[in-house]
């Protein structure tokens, strides 16, 4: 069962000593009920370059923590439709889709759950990080793809919780004048930057429960004012509370940077996963169809290039089986060329990754990416390669 091991909070190791800058990468995590799609794909691929590039100058700490986020009304209403309609059911065995279709189903439902459903399950994930089997079942599925995608893990199955409880975070936020509590008339708990001229958010119902929103202030704000910069990664639906985020954050010190990531359409369409529709393009499907088509440094690669480089940090291009070939094609050849290549130690590399920059500390995984793509110049070197793939 997931949540029996504490992943320590490190910044990255195996750094040269020195006055090195300290980033904070905090990408949004998706939540484990169903499978992973290329939306999900391209938000981690993008997250994972980041996180490799901006290592040769500086210590970065990935916090991906999803016993955070296990808390909101999201998952925990999963997590108790399936004891009420599944009982005793053996997840070990299931597929992410037979998980997917149950959480489809839960989100069709017209009834919501209510305060006193959810609680117990609330004070498990706090008490001893309880993770429900569908839940532990999807995550234990999402390590294996990870580890063929060559993804850095996080601690995808250790128990991460923040360090603010849910008062400490809103003591945290009254302190600083950037919160509104009005539990004491029966009413719920705002965020509120209306000073910066930002609307009203509220982050807590009145019986108690925590947004997606909260639980992210619980886990960042007290690890801010530890950080030179901060960047998030994020959907661009939910930039109104990402602009929020990056106010209440700033406010403890460090710069925040947003980084949004559009979503990757299916034949000119967008959908949320919570529709289902997904059987064709899970991440699984795709790796299955992919078998044979490139050795693993290859595929990792091209994975890549085509999520980062290929499509853009927008979402106007459809995704396309032809052109994600392409781009395996397109790795090894960079690869081939790269065994030709002047080998760059790793001190040189955060010369070369300097161009990636844009008047901030972590490298621009769209710019670095493309970069592999020109035809141009000398072919990239192997050390360069792999701050962009393993």
């Amino acid at each position: 069962m997931a949540g029996t091991r504490t992943a320590t909070l490190q910044p990255a190791d195996e750094q040269p000593p020195g006055a090195r800058p300290k980033v904070l990468l905090a990408p949004v995590t998706v939540t484990p009920s169903k499978p992973l799609t290329p939306s999900h794909l391209k938000g981690l691929l993008w997250a994972d370059v980041m996180y490799r590039a901006t290592k040769p100058s500086a210590n970065v700490t990935f916090r991906y923590s999803h016993t955070t986020y296990h808390l909101t009304e999201q998952t925990l209403g999963f997590w108790e439709f399936l004891d009420r309609t599944q009982g005793d059911t053996d997840y070990s065995n299931l597929a992410e889709t037979d998980i997917g279709e149950l959480y489809v189903r839960y989100r069709a439902e017209e009834r919501a759950p209510a305060a006193d459903d959810l609680r117990p399950y609330a004070e498990a994930v706090e008490s001893n990080g309880f993770v429900h089997p569908a839940g532990a079942r999807v995550l234990q599925l999402w390590a294996g793809h990870y580890e063929q995608l060559g993804l850095h893990d996080p601690g995808l199955l250790a128990h991460q919780p923040p360090e603010f409880g849910l008062e400490e975070m809103i003591e945290d936020l009254l302190a600083a004048g950037l919160g509104l509590d009005q539990r004491d008339v029966g009413g719920p708990v705002y965020l509120d930057a209306t000073r910066y001229g930002l609307p009203l958010r509220q982050i807590v119902t009145a019986d108690g429960r925590p947004n997606y929103l909260a639980c992210a202030l619980r886990e960042l704000l007290p690890l801010a004012p530890r950080y030179d910069e901060i960047a998030v990664l994020y959907d661009r639906e939910l930039d109104p509370d990402y602009q929020l985020l990056e106010r209440v954050l700033t406010h403890k010190g460090p710069t925040v940077h947003r980084v949004p990531i559009g979503r990757v359409p299916i034949d000119g369409r967008i959908t949320s996963a919570r529709h289902g529709g997904w059987h064709d393009h899970t991440v699984d499907t795709l790796l299955r169809s992919l078998v044979g088509s490139a050795d693993p440094a290859a595929l990792r690669l091209g994975m890549r290039l085509y999520f980062i480089a290929a499509l853009g940090p927008g979402q106007q291009e459809s995704f396309r089986h032809d052109l994600l070939r392409k781009s395996l094609v397109r790795a090894e050849q960079l690869l081939s060329r790269a065994e030709q290549a002047p080998e760059a130690g790793y001190d040189a590399l955060p010369e070369l990754l300097q161009r990636h920059r844009r008047g901030h500390t972590h490298i621009d995984p769209y710019r670095l990416t493309s970069s592999l793509l020109s035809r141009r110049g000398p072919a990239p070197a192997r050390s360069l390669l792999t701050t962009v793939s393993p």
